[in-house]
């Protein structure tokens, strides 16, 4: 034989021969395998009404599993007439803010204010802040957190502790601030646990005796403030002080409204910190409080 570690059989090398002789062509032909018994017209044209949300009416469309239920069709029939048949491909919707149209309108003219007077070189210069929330308990993929059992066993057999994701109702958490700027970055400033942030903690220890400094030290006389329109942000206090003590900042009246995607340590920072933060079980504030530092 010519291919004698193929392992092939004399019958599998017969049958694509004799279709050849007979046809011409060891192809397969158009409707020779098995019948669509689900895959019909009618169902492709219902499946193809339900998947997509019509144009005036969003978030009207069925999952397949409800599509599977209202024809009478398996869910993997269903699968295949939105794959083979209507050859539609499906991603998957990311979180975002809800813009309205003036939302949209202000975000539009507000960046081009800022374009305008903030050039390229002053870029660098930009220190942008922002503050988050951190949890003891790490964040859980639900879609992911299943209890597998044997096949003879009930749902109703299974305790229920291992059923339940149960979490505190008073779950220990930091607040932690940091300013970010292509110049370097300020150290992570912890907010005393039980401490409401209002104006004047903002203003006096925020501000004046976390943030400000640490600019100061980094950049010298030169840098610009950045600061999104929380309450405490926007108190004409909070403004007042901002303008004597700042060379240069960015008011709640310039800042784009629901701008996260705008702010580096919003979009970008935090998400990387709490990837590595929770690679470990967190136990208590103090453990969160030395993981943050560390990441």
């Amino acid at each position: 034989m010519e291919f004698p570690d193929t392992g092939w059989t004399k019958r599998s090398i017969n049958r694509p021969l004799q279709k050849f002789r007979e046809t011409g062509t060891v192809e397969r032909r158009v409707g020779s395998g098995r019948l669509h018994s689900a895959r019909t017209d009618d169902n492709v044209d219902l499946v193809s009404d339900l998947i997509q949300s019509q144009e005036d009416q969003p978030q009207t469309h069925r999952t397949v599993r409800e599509i599977a239920r209202e024809i009478s069709v398996h869910r993997s029939s269903v699968v295949h007439i939105i794959k083979k048949d209507l050859r539609l491909k499906c991603f998957k919707r990311r979180r975002a803010h809800e813009l309205t149209d003036q939302n949209c309108a202000a975000r539009m003219t507000r960046s081009r204010l800022l374009l305008k007077k903030f050039p390229k070189l002053a870029d660098d210069f930009i220190f942008f802040t922002d503050d988050k929330i951190f949890t003891a308990a790490s964040p859980s993929n639900a879609q992911n957190d299943h209890v597998y059992a044997s096949q003879d066993v009930k749902k109703r057999r299974i305790p229920a502790k291992r059923l339940l994701r149960c979490r505190s109702n008073i779950s220990k958490s930091l607040m932690v601030s940091m300013a970010v700027s292509k110049l370097g970055c300020s150290e992570l400033f912890f907010v005393e646990p039980g401490v409401k942030v209002g104006g004047h903690y903002y203003q006096d220890v925020l501000l004046r005796q976390q943030l400000l400094p640490v600019m100061r030290r980094i950049a010298g006389s030169t840098f610009v403030f950045q600061q999104d329109s929380a309450a405490a942000h926007r108190a004409h206090d909070s403004v007042q002080l901002l303008q004597m003590e700042t060379p240069e900042f960015i008011g709640p009246d310039l800042w784009p409204p629901n701008s996260p995607d705008l702010n580096p340590v919003d979009y970008r920072v935090w998400g990387l910190m709490q990837d590595r933060v929770y690679k470990t079980p967190i136990r208590d504030t103090a453990d969160l409080t030395k993981c943050l530092i560390e990441a």
